[in-house]
């Protein structure tokens, strides 16, 4: 049970304690190779997902076919459609696997009930999913205001600048590719890569493959 123990989700509850757990939640594991889905939000799915290794990305893709990313899944991250989203207008939402992921499912209904032997470590779990939840609404306060940003420039400008300022130094690793940051950013591709190419020139930022590094701007101007 060591590595559920390590989880966030399990943070403060005993090693010993999360086998009996993990019985009373019913539960389950699967594991998706990348490009897979790992779960879609049609109504029917009333468990919580604690992403056990590998990455994924919640995503939305509208009637026309458009993606857009909603949210990048790390390894102890949680999602589930009981969590909050919804599908509305036709439009899918599915949990995708980007690396080859691990993940364990726990049905929703027996966490948020309290069991008889009402356990000190159930409370703890419910506390424990709901800071992972709040880091969740958190993490998507940060896309609306990238996606408020009215051109691409300050759009990548914005997401940088968070991204710096989480990590706490200006230089950075992506946590998804530019093909998935221009669905996060909901901008084309080549748009968004004509404007990368014009802040390289400028000065702003460095750009290899996924590391990126803030710039000072171009001295020729200041």
């Amino acid at each position: 049970m060591e590595e559920y123990a390590a989880l966030p989700l399990f943070a403060g509850i005993r090693e010993e304690d999360v086998g009996a757990m993990l019985a009373c939640f019913r539960a389950r594991r699967g594991s998706y190779r990348s490009g897979e889905p790992v779960c879609e939000y049609d109504g029917s799915c009333r468990e919580v997902g604690v992403l056990l290794e590998g990455t994924a990305r919640l995503v939305r893709i509208d009637r026309a076919g458009a993606q857009t990313i909603l949210e990048h899944v790390g390894p102890g991250g949680v999602f589930g459609e009981v969590l909050g989203f919804t599908s509305y207008y036709g439009d899918s939402v599915f949990v995708v696997c980007e690396e080859e992921c691990r993940v364990l499912y726990l049905d929703y209904a027996h966490i948020m009930q309290r069991c008889q032997k009402a356990c000190g470590y159930h409370s703890t779990l419910v506390r424990n999913m709901f800071a992972l939840v709040t880091d969740q609404i958190c993490s998507l306060s940060r896309r609306v205001e990238v996606l408020s940003r009215r051109s691409i420039r300050e759009k990548l400008m914005s997401y940088f600048a968070i991204q710096a300022g989480e990590r706490g130094r200006e230089e950075f690793l992506l946590p998804f590719s530019l093909t998935a940051l221009a669905d996060y950013i909901s901008t084309d591709r080549s748009a968004m890569m004509r404007e990368l190419r014009r802040l390289r020139e400028e000065g702003l930022v460095e750009i290899t493959g996924r590391r990126v590094r803030l710039g000072p701007g171009d001295k020729a101007e200041a």
